[in-house]
């Protein structure tokens, strides 16, 4: 029944009898059982049973006599980085969330959904600098395990698992990131993700384009204000890089430093560059000349012109796939919303070609300003080899997608929300059940399972005998429309009163046309 060493106790009849035992919870539990009060406790002999068996006992039974000791200095909280969305932040996202899905679907999109934890050696290497961020979990099992860190990795690698070759998805889901949460800016350690990705061999940038027009949609049907998107092309910046004189084996870390100039200064970025990454002064401000420039699709031709870009290949690869990108996005009408910037780099190590990001601007106090970015809410690109990352034979599957920044934008939404002092309804109950009278509970229950089997979304108090006042101004506080009300007179009748809960007006309805007449009111609403 357990290891040597150690004892739990039986009784038999007064006579106490010892067992060998492994486990000290057990000895513990038993001993309390049989040991009701310390007097029963110390009449054990001592002599039968050890010394720590003893103190187990009595440890024990202290904590069964002290069930609830005041634990010291505990605070309940979430974790950092963490938080609780209440009913009506629930609503408010699940809006957020309907519209974006419905997006992705119109655009013929499938669901997909993978688990919150993958192998650790499926993500590690395939964020740059950011593998630091990814949550690790102990060993179980044997397997070593990380929360995932977003929902392109395990794409990717579904992708190659199931040696799929073309596949139009979205995908709605945690991630986890252990960086440092700013609550502010709708930046967290548990957050969700959004994402719409095209996986197969296509003819270039027709996918791409139809992405970008996704996130215009998405933006515009949101009423988020004016947005911008800006893309880039990876092979550009590596194209920018090597005219400037980088190392080839320094192209990932400078592609970091330039993809923080959304949030840091040039003088602070040069620094980092030179002093922490080794990157020569001259070459450094060579960078500066091209990341400084944003425009248009003459920006495209003008960098077809520049002397030094002009000779390098992959720069005039990813030139002549913007340009025809931008013949795509006009005929998409979304042009005007798109800018080329030099300055996009999309720190993460995966993707190959086109990026993109899409920010909020803010509107200026002044005409004569110019308009000031306050974030990001989405962003994407092409990664055309990572599911070749996961393939035993390395076989590239193409892809590009989008993810919708939902916490950022959800945050923008509630903000503006709480400024106009919006108010959220919780529930979509249509039709409360009421009665003004005692004992009509099963008057209430028969008429309420009428309205469900309906379809018809009811609510009744959970009272024998609820106040009619107390019902209606139940309703009129959370937002039901139209209550049903039950009584000795109606009964009689055999009618029901409907009443409308914003005009309180009330009519007789016969109990055979209620569910019509309340199915006809909730369409014309």
């Amino acid at each position: 029944m357990g290891g040597p060493g150690l004892c739990c106790l039986a009784s038999s009849g007064d006579r106490p009898v010892l067992y060998a035992s492994g486990q000290s919870i057990l000895i513990a539990r038993l001993v309390v059982h049989r040991a009701r009060d310390t007097t029963r406790l110390a009449s054990i002999e001592r002599s039968h049973i050890s010394h720590f068996f003893c103190q187990v006992a009595e440890a024990a039974l202290a904590t069964q006599l002290k069930p609830h000791q005041e634990k010291s200095n505990f605070i309940i909280k979430t974790p950092k980085g963490t938080r609780d969305l209440s009913p009506e932040q629930m609503v408010l996202r699940e809006k957020i969330l309907d519209m974006v899905v419905s997006c992705f679907k119109r655009h013929g999109a499938k669901g997909l959904d993978t688990p919150a934890f993958e192998l650790k050696e499926m993500l590690t290497e395939k964020y740059g600098e950011d593998s630091g961020l990814v949550y690790d979990l102990k060993d179980q099992g044997g397997e070593l395990l990380s929360l995932r860190y977003d929902l392109t990795v395990p794409f990717a690698r579904y992708l190659a698992m199931n040696k799929v070759k073309k596949m139009k998805r979205y995908h709605v889901g945690k991630v986890w990131r252990r960086e440092s949460p700013t609550i502010a800016q709708g930046r967290y350690r548990e957050f969700c993700q959004c994402d719409f990705d095209i996986a197969g061999q296509f003819d270039p940038m027709i996918p791409d384009a139809e992405c970008l027009k996704i996130m215009c949609e998405i933006l515009s049907g949101l009423q988020l204000g004016d947005f911008l998107i800006k893309v880039n092309d990876r092979r550009i910046l590596d194209g920018i890089f090597a005219v400037c004189g980088v190392p080839e084996s320094k192209f990932h870390a400078i592609c970091s430093s330039v993809d923080k100039l959304d949030k840091m200064s040039w003088k602070d970025v040069r620094h980092e560059m030179v002093a922490k990454k080794g990157l020569a002064a001259e070459v450094a401000d060579r960078i500066w000349d091209y990341v400084q420039c944003h425009g248009g699709v003459s920006l495209v031709k003008q960098m077809f012109q520049d002397p030094r870009l002009s000779q390098n290949k992959q720069a005039l690869e990813g030139l002549g796939d913007l340009k025809l990108l931008f013949e795509y996005l006009t005929l998409f009408g979304i042009a005007e919303k798109i800018s080329f910037d030099l300055s996009l780099a999309r720190g993460l190590d995966y993707y190959t070609g086109v990026i993109y990001e899409a920010v909020l601007l803010q509107t200026p106090a002044h005409a004569e300003e110019e308009p000031l970015n306050v974030g990001s809410v989405a962003a994407g690109g092409r990664y055309d080899g990572l599911v070749g990352m996961f393939d035993p034979k390395g076989h590239n599957v193409p892809c590009v997608g989008l993810s919708i920044g939902v916490e950022r934008i959800f945050s923008i939404v509630e903000q503006r929300m709480k400024t106009f002092g919006e108010k959220i309804r919780t529930t979509e109950t249509q039709v409360f059940v009421a009665t003004p009278q005692k004992n009509f509970l099963q008057e209430r229950l028969k008429l309420i399972a009428e309205l469900w089997d309906a379809g018809i979304k009811a609510e009744l108090m959970y009272k024998n005998n609820p106040k009619l006042l107390t019902q209606l101004h139940y309703c009129e506080n959370t937002g039901i429309p139209l209550v049903v009300i039950i009584g000795e007179q109606e009964l009689k009748e055999g009618v029901i009163k409907l009443r409308s809960v914003a005009n309180r007006e009330e009519v007789a309805i016969t109990r055979e046309n209620l569910v019509a007449e309340i199915q006809k009111r909730l369409s014309e609403s």
